[in-house]
């Protein structure tokens, strides 16, 4: 049996008052303050991962920090207890580790944490990129959207997220256009997606101009706030949101019933597994990067899959693979928590027929 752990932390206080409730009667801050001085801690056992070639248990270990504290505390101190976290899940047993959510982000995405672990580390982001791709090819699909048409911005770019996604874009012939803050990590994505496929992409780092303009956006950026306002999107667009915490506010669900919104890489897990713990998803179902830990283990190749900013495109190819052989599958669409039906999508569509002609008598 394969057996693998998962890094998890809180994106907010109301995570943790799904395991300490008084945390609700005290100020946010404070309870962010007095939980990051806390070890990092086994949260739940998760059991009965299982697929025709293997079985896998596993563990969730917690590293007690919201996003704004990983990303403003000494990087070296959040390193530490990341790393600390990794071992936890090694002496549980775990030969695999997942870094979830930030744990993936700070830092040079795992590849220091790993060369100070015995065990084998992945962010999980192979997995990430093939489920956020195939979930917005089949939105689009349902949405009516011509993908060989259709503008495609990938908003954070230059991360290794939005770099393997900008490249299996481009190399299935999208009309790409890269967004990012940092214009010299986006010219050297820009650069290897031109070398790898001939592609030629448009570079901004105007989001609110580049998401007026798009028709399907995939978002992979690690900004802490929302960076997208119910004015940026224009009628019967799709955006396929794969960041924690997300980039689209709220507020666009509220105010904008024309346009798409879908949470990436939400996977259908095989077998009767039971994490034992609520994350916010619906029983048997995950997210794609502890997807990507538990094939792993299910396959028991305790390598280091995905690590860095650099991810191979063949190696997204191949998880999507082996994620077929196992019978993880994309578990249909989500959009804040709630599933999506098709007869919203109906709704969607049509509200954004009429929006349209309104848009176009106007003009």
């Amino acid at each position: 049996m394969g057996t693998f752990g998962f890094i998890i932390h809180p994106i907010d206080v109301s995570d943790v008052a799904r395991k300490y409730p008084i945390a609700r009667h005290l100020p946010g801050r404070l309870v962010e303050r007095l939980i990051s001085h806390l070890p990092p801690m086994k949260v739940s056992q998760i059991t009965g991962v299982r697929s025709d070639y293997g079985e896998a248990d596993g563990w969730f270990v917690s590293v007690p920090l919201v996003p704004r504290l990983m990303l403003s505390l000494p990087e070296k101190r959040v390193l530490g207890k990341i790393i600390d976290a990794c071992n936890k899940a090694k002496d549980l047993g775990a030969k695999v580790v997942g870094l979830g959510a930030f744990t993936s982000v700070v830092g040079d995405a795992g590849v220091t944490v790993r060369r100070n672990v015995d065990v084998a580390v992945t962010t999980g982001n192979s997995y990430t990129v093939a489920t956020a791709i195939e979930a917005t090819e089949k939105a689009a699909g349902l949405m009516e959207i011509d993908m060989d048409e259709a503008n495609v911005l990938v908003l954070g770019a230059s991360g290794a997220l939005g770099r393997a996604v900008s490249l299996i874009m481009a190399d299935d012939g999208r009309r790409l256009t890269l967004c990012a803050r940092d214009m010299g990590r986006l010219e050297r994505v820009a650069e290897t997606v031109v070398a790898e496929t001939g592609m030629v992409p448009r570079l901004t780092r105007d989001i609110s101009g580049a998401v007026r303009e798009a028709d399907v956006v995939i978002c992979v950026s690690s900004a802490l706030d929302a960076i997208i306002e119910p004015g940026d999107l224009k009628p019967g667009a799709l955006v396929c949101d794969v960041s924690r915490p997300r980039n689209v506010s709220v507020e666009v669900k509220k105010k904008r019933d024309d346009v798409l919104i879908i949470e990436g890489g939400i996977v259908k897990v095989p077998g009767e597994v039971d994490f034992h713990f609520n994350f916010g998803f619906p029983p048997k179902t995950s997210y794609a990067c502890m997807a990507e830990t538990m094939l792993l283990a299910l396959e028991e190749n305790y390598t280091d899959w995905s690590l860095g900013r650099e991810m191979p495109v063949g190696k997204v190819r191949t998880i999507a693979k082996l994620a077929t052989k196992h019978g993880f599958e994309v578990a249909g669409f989500r959009s804040f928590e709630k599933p999506v039906t098709r007869e919203e999508i109906e709704r969607i569509k049509e509200n954004a027929r009429r929006r349209r002609k309104t848009y176009g008598s106007k003009g």
